[in-house]
Order: C-alpha cells, then sequence, then structure tokens
C-alpha cells in the first residue's frame, strides 16, 4: 500500500533550540534537527539521550502503592510465607515472571511460579486457580502483566487469606480490585514519570524497590535488564524515557553475558558472535518466546528463562524452535483463509472502517498475529475471533493514531471480558452478540477515525542529501539506538535522485528493486533496496529523477563491502 510522506517543518521556537544544538553537532547538520523532534531542548539533554545511565532511573517508590507493595512483600518473606508468581503467558508476562522469581529466590526459598495456559485457564487469572493456591498454602500473589481488572477473582482469593501485589500497565477501570498493593504507572492520579513501562518494567522497579528497602546492592538485578529489554521490545511500549535507559543496558547484556535461556534462543537463532539488535529481539527471540504460550503452556517460557543449566536451556530452546515453526504454519494459513474471506466482503473496499471476522475453527493462539497482518494489509482497526470454552475470543489491532481501547470500551455491555492497551485489545463474548458487536464498532470507528488514519503516513524527519551521509553522520545515527515508539528509526527524504545504472529486479518474483543511486551533491553511489516496487522499475531505468523517501540500515548482507543501505519505503517519480 501506497502511503502519504508528511514532512512538517521546525516551528520558530524548535529552530531556535536547534540552532543551539547546531553548535555542539556542527559537523553532522541532520542531527540537531533529529534531537529537537525528540524533544530534546539542551545539549546537556542531547548528552542524556546519547549516553543513557542507569543512575537516571526514576525513583520507584513513585509509583502508587510501591510502600505498601515492599512492605507486604518484605512481611511474607520475614514470616515463611508460600510466594507464588503469577504472569500472562505472553513475551511480557513471562519474562516478569522470570525476573522477579529468578531474583526473590537468591533471598527467599518459599516461592514458586505459575503461568496459565491460554487454552484451559485462560488469561488473567480464575478464582479455580485461586482456590488451587489456597489448597497449596499460597498466601501472596506477585501478579504481572495482568490483573489490573480482577477485581471478582482478588476478592474470592482475600475470603481465603491470599493477598495480591498487582503489577500490571494496562489500562484500569473505574473501580479497582482489592488488593494489597496495585502498581501501574497508568492508575488515575499517578504522577510516576515514566507511564508506559511494560509489565515486567514493573515488575523491574517492584524488585528495584525492594532491594533499597533492604540495604541489598543493585547489581545482581542489573544483571537481569536483558529480560526487560525483551518485554519493552516484544510488547512495542515507547522507547522514551526509562524505558529506553532499560533497552540500552539490557541490549548491551545481551550482547555480552545473556540469561542462560536468552543464550539458549540466541544460538537457536543464528545470531551467537553478531550484534543482536532491537530487530533481533522483535522479529527473532521475541516470536520464540511467545510462540511457547502461543502453541502449548507459558510456563515452559518460563522454565527456559530461569533455567541454570546449559544442557537443559538447549533442549527447551530447542522445543520452543519447534513451536515457532509450527506457529508460522499456522499464521500463513489463518492469514490466507481471512484474507480469501475479506476479498469477497466489503472490508476489501473503501466503504467499511473495520475489519470484524471471525471462524470457530481458527486457532487461538495466532488470532492476534493475524489481526496484526490484516491491520497492515487493509490499514483499517481489525478484531479476530474464534470460538475457545464457548466464547467468542479475539484479539484486535489498530492503526497509527487510532485508540482501538476505547472502540472495544464502547461495546463492553455485550462483552464478557476485555482489556488491553491503546493499539490491543483482547476479548471475550457470546457468540450471538458477534453481528451487534460488529455493527457498533463499525459504528465507533466510522464515527472517530479520521481519513488520515485510514492510510500509512510516513513522517519524514528529515530533507538531506547524498552529500550529508556521512561516515561520522552514521556513526551519530547509531547512537539514537534503541529504536521503538517514541523514538522512531529516522525517516528521511532526498529529492531528484537516478539510477546510477546499475540497479536491477530481485526476488523470487522480482518484486523487488536493488537500487545503486546518485545524487547532485556526491560523487558517491548508495545503496539501496525498494520492496514491493518493480512496477516503478522502467521509469527508473529510462534515467528519470524521483525522490525517496527512507531509513539508513546496517547492511548485513554476507559479502557486502558497503557499511549501510537505504531501505527506500516510497518512491515518487519527478516529471
Amino acid at each position: 500500500m501506497t502511503g502519504k510522506w508528511n514532512y512538517l517543518p521546525l516551528t520558530q521556537e524548535e529552530q531556535r533550540i536547534e540552532t543551539e544544538l547546531a553548535k555542539r553537532y556542527a559537523s553532522v547538520p541532520p542531527v540537531s534537527q533529529l534531537l529537537v523532534e525528540r524533544g530534546i531542548t539542551s545539549v546537556d539533554e542531547a548528552e542524556r539521550f546519547f549516553h543513557p545511565q542507569l543512575k537516571n532511573l526514576h525513583d520507584p517508590f513513585l509509583m502508587p502503592d510501591m510502600d505498601k507493595a515492599v512492605e507486604r512483600l518484605n512481611r511474607a518473606m520475614g514470616s515463611k510465607e508460600k510466594i507464588m508468581v503469577y504472569g500472562d503467558y505472553d513475551v511480557d508476562g513471562t519474562t516478569a515472571v522470570a525476573l522477579v522469581y529468578k531474583y526473590l529466590q537468591n533471598f527467599y526459598s518459599n516461592i514458586d511460579y505459575f503461568i496459565p495456559t491460554r487454552y484451559e485457564e485462560g488469561y488473567g487469572i480464575s478464582s479455580e486457580t485461586i482456590d488451587e493456591f489456597a489448597q497449596s498454602g499460597v498466601k501472596l500473589v506477585i501478579i504481572l502483566d495482568c490483573g489490573i481488572k480482577a477485581n471478582v477473582e482478588i476478592a474470592h482469593a482475600k475470603e481465603h487469606g491470599i493477598d495480591f501485589i498487582i503489577c500490571d500497565h494496562h489500562v484500569p477501570d473505574e473501580e479497582l480490585p482489592a488488593a494489597a498493593a496495585i502498581l501501574n504507572p497508568k492508575m488515575p492520579g499517578s504522577t510516576y514519570p515514566c507511564p508506559h513501562l511494560s509489565g515486567c518494567g514493573v515488575g523491574y522497579k517492584l524488585m528495584q524497590a525492594f532491594s533499597i528497602s533492604n540495604g541489598i546492592p543493585q547489581t545482581d538485578l542489573e544483571g537481569m535488564l536483558d529480560l526487560v529489554a525483551v518485554s519493552i521490545a516484544a510488547d512495542i511500549v515507547p522507547m522514551v524515557d526509562e524505558n529506553r535507559i532499560m533497552t540500552y543496558w539490557g541490549l548491551r547484556r545481551l550482547n555480552t553475558n545473556p540469561n542462560m535461556g536468552l543464550r539458549a534462543i540466541i544460538r537457536i537463532c543464528g545470531l551467537s558472535g553478531k550484534e543482536i539488535t532491537i530487530s533481533d529481539v522483535i522479529f527473532k527471540i521475541g516470536p520464540r518466546i511467545n510462540a511457547s504460550g502461543r502453541m502449548q503452556s507459558g510456563r515452559e517460557a518460563v522454565d527456559l528463562l530461569v533455567s541454570r543449566d546449559i544442557a537443559d536451556a538447549s533442549q527447551r530452546a530447542r522445543n520452543i524452535d519447534q513451536y515457532n515453526k509450527d506457529r508460522k504454519e499456522l499464521d500463513k494459513r489463518i492469514t490466507e483463509e481471512a484474507n480469501t474471506i475479506l476479498s469477497q466482503r466489503i472490508e476489501a473496499g473503501s466503504k467499511k472502517k473495520s475489519i470484524v471476522i471471525f471462524n470457530k475453527d481458527w486457532h487461538k493462539g495466532i488470532i492476534g498475529i493475524v489481526a496484526s497482518r490484516l491491520t497492515e494489509l487493509y490499514y483499517k482497526p481489525s478484531v479476530v475471533l474464534t470460538l475457545s470454552n464457548g466464547l467468542a475470543t479475539g484479539s484486535s489491532r489498530s492503526v497509527q493514531g487510532f485508540d482501538i481501547y476505547s472502540a472495544v470500551n464502547s461495546t463492553r455491555d455485550l462483552l464478557e471480558n476485555f482489556g488491553g492497551h491503546t493499539y490491543a485489545v483482547g476479548l471475550s463474548l457470546k457468540e450471538e452478540n458477534i453481528p451487534e458487536f460488529t455493527r457498533r464498532f463499525e459504528e465507533y470507528v466510522a464515527a472517530n477515525i479520521l481519513p488520515s488514519q485510514l492510510h500509512p503516513t510516513h513522517e519524514i524527519d528529515a530533507l538531506i542529501t547524498f552529500s550529508e551521509i556521512t561516515p561520522e553522520f552514521i556513526s551519530t545515527l547509531r547512537r539514537f539506538n534503541p529504536f521503538g515508539p517514541g523514538n522512531h528509526k529516522p525517516v528521511f527524504c532526498t529529492r531528484n535522485v537516478m539510477d546510477f545504472g546499475t540497479s536491477k529486479l530481485v526476488g523470487r518474483q522480482l518484486e523487488h528493486i536493488k537500487l545503486e543511486l546518485v545524487d547532485d551533491t556526491s560523487g558517491k553511489v548508495f545503496n539501496g533496496i525498494a520492496f514491493n516496487k518493480a512496477h516503478l522499475f522502467d521509469a527508473i531505468k529510462a534515467g528519470k529523477r524521483f525522490n525517496i523517501c527512507f531509513t539508513i540500515e546496517d547492511n548485513k548482507h554476507p559479502g557486502s563491502s558497503n557499511a549501510i543501505q537505504l531501505q527506500v519505503k516510497e518512491i515518487e517519480i519527478v516529471d
């Protein structure tokens, strides 16, 4: 799908700040503009941005209820109560459980962990599971990446003498569970400086506070930031503030001395000896951890992440890798089936603003991925539903800028359960309610989505010439890592470029263009790749000038002598 190009020049005030920053970064002109666009207003802030420091993490006790949470945890350990660490079955939940369990195990032995299965217990916590905890003598549950809406279940737990510490980051309802403590940076009235932590990030802050309260050096805890980095990347939370600091140091850990379970996955992915990036976490490491909860049990992922034996970790990583291969096959088949259905329905056209699709036979663990695929393909908020335990259970994904949580919330009287974020929501409802849900969901989306949100938009960070793409600029650009929402990879536009004469079609069906480009400002030839742009090849080879919208990537292709490659997102032929 062709996207719209959007370039907003700096405001007068931003230009003033950019001028001041340019005095420090004069040798790399675009850098000061990129910094201003990220809200950086001084050289001191820029240096903190370029040199993330763990000392700049926020005081965990700034989070509401943190003092209560630490007091309850210390009391449980002092009284030798049985503690259960409980979490969701996705990457965020399993890394959170692994971190909290593994860290507390250094100081306390009467502790265990539990991950519900997607197909039996389902999302969150059930009263039946609480009954089992009560029978086994559990007195405190630390619940991670879920629990913020478990009002009934936590009330049931209190009747059994079980307290909960909730560590969640999903949007809370007006009525909150009666927990011993609720740690959630999205709580109403919270002034915690970083409101967009991952679930694992909230767990890390609890362990940080626990360490401070007990005078424990944080060296061992900081050594577990690789788990936090994986959760942040996989859950696509904003890469700003302390999320960026934790990810920066977590990536360093992944590249030097990772958690034994993560090391086994790194080996399975073929990443040993290579520099691991955020993209590697998103596309290789995260999906394998997720596959465990999608295909079998998320507990297997935690078993891997807390493993202390190389042979055991290697075998578990091989099992999880096979789950991921099975997941890919299912993902491909179900996406094809969904596309076949949609191609025969109005959603494939332009009238409806949303997609809701249901098939009772689809695999519950895959529907979130399929929803993402449909959103990418049709660029509409999408809900994919299947049948599970007598209910239509689904996942939804949104387009950039549209709050799908509010859209689902508008139908809450039809739902049995729901929860999530601005861009992704899980939900369940009775099968007979699907037609009315579909109608009202579409009604809300049509009334609230902006026309510009129904088409991909490429936000251009800077207009640059090839002469500005210098080794020093590339080196400074790498310091903008790690990238993610809120600190996206810079998108550039260069005008009036030409084929050097050696561009060619590549790909199994010759659908991509391998570009070799020049402009009037530099004698250097730049390599690029433009995926699915073969329809423009004839114009390019005819010698026409064109504008390109692109990111600058490190070229990791085997045998390549070029350090970088331009990943061309869009091409505009100049008449």
